[in-house]
């Protein structure tokens, strides 16, 4: 291994990461991950697009759905292209500071993803419990503030834990048992102290896993106690729609993440259920809102029917 040291300090020239190991069929996985990565790339293009160009989807719902669809592409370009780039190469290697970037803009665009969603939690549980005070407090004006500040804050949190691994010294070995540069990996190897990683990771996951599941569910919880305060089952089943795409996103980012974390399996199960989990939500969130929202349903449809008349035009000729 070529090392180069900078006092007592040792980083690696490259990390190697393992993958899949033993699994015949995993060229076929990762050509896989790229479908996913193909279709996830043009769902939230599309839906970015909808939303920028048309001013009347620009209120506080939308701005939400175009932070979502704005993490995904940055999540899914920051892990699977370089997933492609490693595994169809001739070797496994990713030099120390690409390392480091790759980690800092995966783990950036989850945790946006991660507010993105107790944010539209919180969206919902003042539409259904306060509505008559609902655009008094969400607002455009109101989510722009509240986005800039999450942005703002991961990036600060991101890149001090990202920054804090250049402490740490990796003269044992540079071999990463992971698809990514997984900082959760990464931090197990180093020889030296980690005791102000370790704070800074128990942080992120009270920040960016226990906090967002404990708020999204008290959310929930003040929106079932409203619902029962609603005597008919018509208006209950009306509020209840509007939260439909919500839970079927959060089910899609959380629930694998909480499987991987309590079934403990093998490298490979592992590496499988950890990339589908990141993989999945980016491709599946455009789906679920476009399926769901009958505003960017009707706009891609009189999209297409604005194309496609010309062309019924020229064949009827």
């Amino acid at each position: 291994m070529s090392l180069s040291q900078n006092i007592s300090i040792v980083h690696p020239e490259h990390f190697f990461i393992t993958g899949l190991r033993g699994t015949p069929y995993s060229t076929y996985y990762y050509i896989f991950l790229f479908i996913i990565y193909f279709i996830s790339i043009i769902g939230n293009s599309i839906v970015l697009l909808v939303i920028a160009l048309n001013r009347s989807l620009h209120s506080p719902m939308y701005i939400y759905v175009f932070n979502l669809a704005l993490a995904d592409i940055g999540e899914s370009n920051a892990l699977i292209p370089n997933m492609m780039k490693i595994f169809f190469s001739d070797s496994q290697y990713i030099s120390y500071n690409d390392c480091l970037a790759n980690m800092f803009f995966v783990n950036f665009f989850i945790t946006v993803q991660t507010y993105t969603l107790v944010v539209l939690a919180f969206d919902r549980f003042i539409a259904i419990c306060l509505p008559l005070r609902y655009n008094a407090i969400v607002n455009n004006k109101f989510m722009a503030i509240l986005f800039s500040v999450i942005w703002a804050f991961n990036t600060f949190l991101i890149t001090l834990s990202t920054s804090l691994m250049t402490r740490l010294s990796f003269c044992k070995s540079n071999v990463v048992e992971s698809w990514y540069c997984d900082y959760g990996r990464l931090v197990r190897m180093p020889c030296n102290d980690i005791s102000i990683n370790n704070v800074i990771a128990i942080l992120i996951q009270a920040f960016f896993l226990v906090a967002p599941q404990f708020i999204i569910v008290l959310s929930y919880l003040g929106i079932f106690i409203a619902l029962c305060k609603i005597t008919s089952w018509e208006g209950r089943f009306k509020a209840l729609k509007t939260c439909v795409s919500h839970l079927l996103v959060v089910g899609s980012f959380f629930l694998p993440i909480i499987f991987n974390m309590i079934a403990a399996p093998s490298v490979n199960a592992r590496i499988i259920s950890g990339s589908l989990s990141i993989a999945l939500p980016p491709m599946l969130n455009p789906i679920i809102y476009v399926l769901n929202t009958a505003k960017i349903k009707d706009l891609i449809r009189k999209v297409l029917n604005s194309r496609s008349a010309p062309i019924r035009g020229n064949v009827s000729k």
